[in-house]
């Protein structure tokens, strides 16, 4: 991972526009020429950043969801800001599209009439083997050409079997709690939960309806 020098930092903060940050500092930067700099402060100790930088496992998981079918911004390098404190960052293109908790905000009948296609969406991440733990409305992504994708995925798992029943499970669970946190009381999780298990045609018990 390329370290990044004093000077591209202080321009990329007087030339870009902070999107997103926190007591920390910015953690979503825009560039000048249109890219998006993500940046990972920690919690754990520099030294486990440094063998395992989140900025570089971030970049995977996009080339490896791209690689899988799924619509993801593209990473275009993975850097250090501060490798003494574990502080790392990614830089890459933004996929074009509104958040799926923007567009139900916006318009909740557009997103219901929806939920079929986003039942399938999430059907074939976890037929692909993908456990996405924050899969939730500020996380995917509905395209401009209708289809869906992910963004923020550094806590993605990706293994060579599909999905069994009680992944799926935990996974739903998740959703569920981060839809309550973020206070969308209306969505229709419940009704995704439902149109899932007729596009797995199967029951929450894993077993085939007939």
């Amino acid at each position: 991972m390329r370290i990044v020098t004093a000077g591209e930092r202080e321009d990329w903060l007087l030339c870009g526009k902070v999107l997103e940050q926190d007591a920390r500092g910015p953690k979503m930067i825009l560039c000048a020429d249109g890219h998006l700099l993500k940046i990972f402060h920690i919690r754990r100790h520099p030294f486990l950043a440094r063998l395992q930088a989140p900025a570089l496992r971030f970049a995977d998981n996009a080339q490896r969801l791209a690689g899988l079918g799924v619509p993801v911004p593209a990473a275009i390098e993975a850097l250090w800001l501060d490798r003494a404190r574990g502080i790392s960052a990614c830089r890459y293109q933004p996929l074009p599209g509104e958040t799926l908790e923007a567009s139900f905000l916006r318009a909740p009948e557009g997103i219901r009439a929806r939920l079929p296609e986003l039942a399938r969406f999430i059907r074939m991440l976890h037929r692909r083997g993908i456990y996405f733990r924050s899969l939730h409305p500020g996380n995917i992504l509905l395209l401009p050409d209708q289809g869906f994708g992910l963004i923020d995925f550094l806590d993605l798992k990706h293994g060579l079997l599909p999905l069994g029943p009680w992944r799926i499970r935990r996974n739903f669970r998740h959703l569920r709690e981060a839809i309550a946190r973020r206070k969308l009381h209306d969505f229709p999780v419940e009704e995704l939960w439902r149109l899932y298990w007729c596009a797995a045609d199967g029951g929450p018990d894993g077993k085939t309806n007939k």
